[in-house]
């Protein structure tokens, strides 16, 4: 196995923000890219992550499966360069990794033994898609998580509403004219600790997706040129305060 990827920016703020879900993951690389499949550890959150083999400048490799431990892959990573080139390369139980900018440095990172089956993101039928400008729910998110620990998506009227209420409460109120929404009248409650993990990955592109249905699981979707995440979020089912 040997990759190489001139530009591994978007590889690394990735795995920076799959870490805070999973600590250890199976890395599959196959004749259409990298991928990673993993569920939080409270089986509250999945995430989905995709590099096609088209973001590589070099790819050549048979099937394989990787145990990693993201912690450390995450370290090193944090070592390129905005002007690095990065190359993955499986040697027996090593994945060495070598950053190449003004000068070559190796690493080496010991492969691990992950007992965990192969899992896939389930096919889930949601009542509405929204698709709205990520700068616009990151601040959302983030208001909401000023006055509380979880907020709802509101579909109302052919509206799109993201709100938290406790004590104190926040509010974003979307029209057709700031979002694209495709969607029927429903209400989902999410916890904030999660949404704002979430969120990292939506500065990584200029739009991003959401669906979702009445007291249903949430899907994320984050899509760029070289890289795909997707998170799924369990619903916070519970009697409105």
């Amino acid at each position: 196995m040997l990759l190489k990827l001139e530009n591994p920016t978007l590889l690394s703020k990735a795995v920076d923000i799959i870490s805070e879900l999973v600590t250890e993951v199976r890395i599959k690389v196959s004749e259409y890219g990298l991928s990673i499949t993993a569920i939080d550890p409270a089986n509250v959150a999945m995430v989905e992550f995709k590099a096609p083999k088209s973001a590589f400048s070099q790819f050549e490799t048979d099937p394989e499966v990787l145990g990693i431990n993201l912690d450390s892959l995450k370290r090193i990573l944090k070592r390129c360069g905005s002007g690095s080139s990065l190359i993955l390369e499986k040697r027996d139980n090593l994945l060495n990794i070598l950053i190449q900018d003004r000068i070559k440095r190796n690493f080496s990172l010991n492969l691990i033994e992950i007992e965990s089956e192969d899992k896939e993101m389930p096919n889930l039928d949601f009542s509405s898609r929204v698709e709205l400008n990520s700068v616009d729910l990151i601040d959302s998110v983030e208001d909401c998580s000023v006055v509380a620990d979880a907020c709802s998506f509101v579909i109302e009227e052919n509206k799109f509403i993201i709100e938290a209420r406790s004590l104190n409460s926040a509010r974003s109120e979307f029209s057709g004219d700031e979002a694209s929404i495709q969607a029927e009248n429903c209400r989902s409650k999410y916890s904030l600790e999660y949404l704002i993990k979430f969120i990292k990955a939506s500065k990584l592109c200029e739009k991003t997706v959401l669906n979702f249905a009445n007291d249903h699981p949430l899907k994320m979707n984050i899509k760029t040129p070289g890289i795909e995440l997707n998170f799924i979020l369990a619903p916070r089912v519970e009697t409105e305060d």
